[in-house]
């Protein structure tokens, strides 16, 4: 599974605007991200189109979290940015050469796919932007913590 540069980028514009504190204007954004103005621009209309960020123009314009960052789920900024990784209609799509995929009626990668698209959606729909926010090493407690909680089973750092 690899994150496509729309999500990766897309999250680091989104978490450069809820550090802030403020609205950031395109040519900040950029500057702070080193990513083109094009880019960040075509970014940030995917991310207000998608309920996330909310645009002002004049003097005092910029981009800004149209909610608090608490109420910004990872999974749902995912979406909007590149889609899930193991869509319901993936297997459709890769039959190869043939109309219908050959494993059909009985196919463990699909149910590989499926276990992990599951575990994604967990922990993606369990995050926010409010714990985007956190340091490296807060974040790693964070995700730590969300795992234990889910299976029951203290982790060790």
């Amino acid at each position: 599974m690899k994150l496509t540069a729309h999500e990766e980028y897309g999250f680091r514009c989104l978490v450069k605007i809820g550090s802030s504190g403020t609205s950031l204007t395109i040519p900040e954004i950029s500057e702070a991200e080193g990513i083109s103005q094009a880019y960040v621009a075509k970014l940030l209309r995917m991310l207000r189109r998608g309920g996330f960020v909310r645009s002002a123009r004049g003097k005092v314009g910029g981009y800004s979290l149209s909610r608090p960052a608490s109420q910004i789920v990872v999974g749902e900024v995912l979406a909007v940015l590149g889609g899930k990784m193991f869509e319901s209609d993936f297997c459709e799509s890769h039959s190869g050469a043939s109309h219908v995929c050959a494993h059909s009626t009985d196919c463990s990668i699909r149910t590989l796919w499926r276990r992990v698209q599951v575990a994604l959606d967990e922990v993606l729909g369990r995050t926010t932007l409010q714990d985007l926010l956190r340091s490296e090493t807060q974040m790693d407690g964070f995700l730590t913590t969300l795992s234990s909680s889910r299976t029951g089973v203290a982790h060790r750092p």
